[in-house]
């Protein structure tokens, strides 16, 4: 049976229980023709990088019906999760990133904050695991490895640039398709979770990196954006280097106990699932715009709060090349095949 992440055990607890094989579906064909950054895919559907701790966990999701597997955020050392709790059910419909805070439930209702931090293996562990994944994934089938710089007390951003562009080297040396480069987690507060917010040293990092993987397909995870000014800015610094931008990695408020107390020592927490849906295909919209204004061949990959065909064709429309989804399937393993039954 497929599984379900277990949302009140730790990312090691997830990791370390990922499924012994990939289950056994009949997957249903989904009509048209498909790629991702250039590259053939059987459909427009794939997982962003969170859920997919490990080569286990990757396999398991492509038999369930998605394309397009982005492996967790991985470093140029080890890094250790976030105590918990990692994620914390909220009680909210739709956010837009002005709220002052939001309040936890107790039951799921298709939304959390999410609090891991951006945990990492050590390299040797993670290049051994990409590699042997993308032997063991079916032909069709994409592994795009996410990942990012660990910024070091009094480093410039040419060293951030610098291992941001080793761990790339390093995904695809073993391997992958794609790579990402993670510009966003609204939960670390250093500038290696913020750079989509700096187009600057954005592009510092993408330059070195394009130069690294040459013409392998290239991604930036970007968080929430929401005047046409930040988005055309970050473009025209990074839209030289880059195939994609995939978004929105979540949308960021404080979160409080049903009482009011703080949690998370008051931080900004990144909420996803549905109720960012339609923040995130607003952010497709406005970067579909700006991409077509200045005429760069970037293709957008939506990301947030999806989970029905109807989500994912509003997501097609609104200017995305391909929907992503996170939440919906850590709750419901076989919505990738429901999904596909009705595109």
């Amino acid at each position: 049976m497929p599984q379900r992440y277990d949302r009140d055990q730790s990312y090691r607890w997830n990791y370390d229980h990922a499924p012994d094989s990939p289950p056994q579906i009949d997957v249903p064909d989904v009509s048209g023709e498909w790629e991702f950054c250039g590259l053939p895919v059987a459909s427009p559907l794939g997982i962003p990088a969170g859920p997919l701790l490990n080569g286990r966990w990757v396999l398991h999701y492509a038999a369930l019906g998605f394309d397009v597997l982005t492996y967790k955020t991985v470093r140029s050392s080890a890094r250790e999760c976030y105590p918990q709790p990692n994620l914390v059910p909220v009680a909210i419909d739709e956010i837009d990133g002005h709220e002052r805070s939001i309040a936890a439930s107790v039951d799921m209702k298709g939304s959390w904050a999410v609090s891991f931090g951006m945990p990492s293996t050590m390299p040797d562990v993670w290049r051994r695991d990409v590699e042997w994944t993308r032997e063991q994934l079916p032909s069709g089938k994409l592994l795009s490895v996410s990942v990012v710089g660990t910024v070091q007390p009094g480093w410039t951003i040419e060293q951030l640039a610098d291992d941001y562009a080793l761990c790339a080297r390093w995904a695809i040396q073993s391997g992958a398709d794609c790579v990402e480069t993670n510009f966003s987690c609204p939960n670390v507060s250093t500038c290696d979770g913020q750079l989509y917010q700096q187009p600057e040293a954005a592009a510092v990092v993408t330059e070195r990196v394009r130069s690294v993987i040459g013409t392998t397909p290239y991604t930036i995870k970007v968080g929430h954006v929401v005047t046409e000014e930040q988005a055309r800015e970050l473009l025209d610094h990074v839209a030289p280097f880059i195939d994609a931008v995939a978004m929105t990695n979540s949308v960021a408020a404080q979160v409080t106990t049903t009482d009011g107390t703080l949690l998370f020592d008051g931080e900004l927490r990144g909420i996803c699932g549905q109720a960012t849906l339609k923040a995130s295909l607003a952010q497709v919209t406005l970067f579909n715009r700006v991409i077509d204004s200045i005429e760069k061949d970037i293709s957008i990959v939506g990301v947030g709060g999806a989970s029905t065909a109807e989500d994912v064709q509003r997501y097609l429309s609104a200017g995305a090349s391909a929907v992503h989804l996170a939440t919906a399937p850590m709750l419901d393993p076989l919505v990738g095949l429901k999904i596909r039954t009705h595109l």
